[in-house]
């Protein structure tokens, strides 16, 4: 079974930076497709970016040239770099993973494993 767990959220004034994790385990699979979601109370779940197994990358237009997704595939670690910070980033940060070794999906549904979230605040 694979779990999934969020770390490094906060509070960070607007324009800053802030790095998300995502510590994973169990993984049996031969590839994985990573992706990272958030959710603003009241809002819908919201795709911001997916690495699939050979690394390819993809975001949302939101965060495009802002947030960078990365991962260590020996700590089994994913990343999510977030700079130039805006208000309406302010969300529940949330990693997920599905077992493929093709290319990602965008939408949650697709994806079997989540973690629980953290709390990423931008203020002004």
């Amino acid at each position: 079974q694979v779990q999934l767990v969020e770390s490094g959220g906060g509070s960070v004034q607007a324009g800053g930076s802030l790095r998300v994790s995502c510590q994973g385990s169990g993984y049996t699979g031969s590839g994985y497709c990573m992706g990272w979601f958030r959710q603003a109370p009241g809002s819908e779940r919201e795709w911001v970016a997916h690495i699939d197994s050979a690394g390819r990358t993809n975001y949302a237009e939101s965060v495009k040239g802002r947030f960078t997704i990365s991962k260590e595939n020996v700590k089994n670690i994913l990343y999510l770099q977030m700079n130039s910070l805006k208000l309406e980033d302010t969300s529940v940060y949330r990693c997920a993973a599905t077992e493929t070794s093709g290319r990602c999906r965008a939408f949650p549904s697709w994806y079997v494993y989540w973690g629980q979230g953290t709390q990423v605040t931008v203020s002004s």
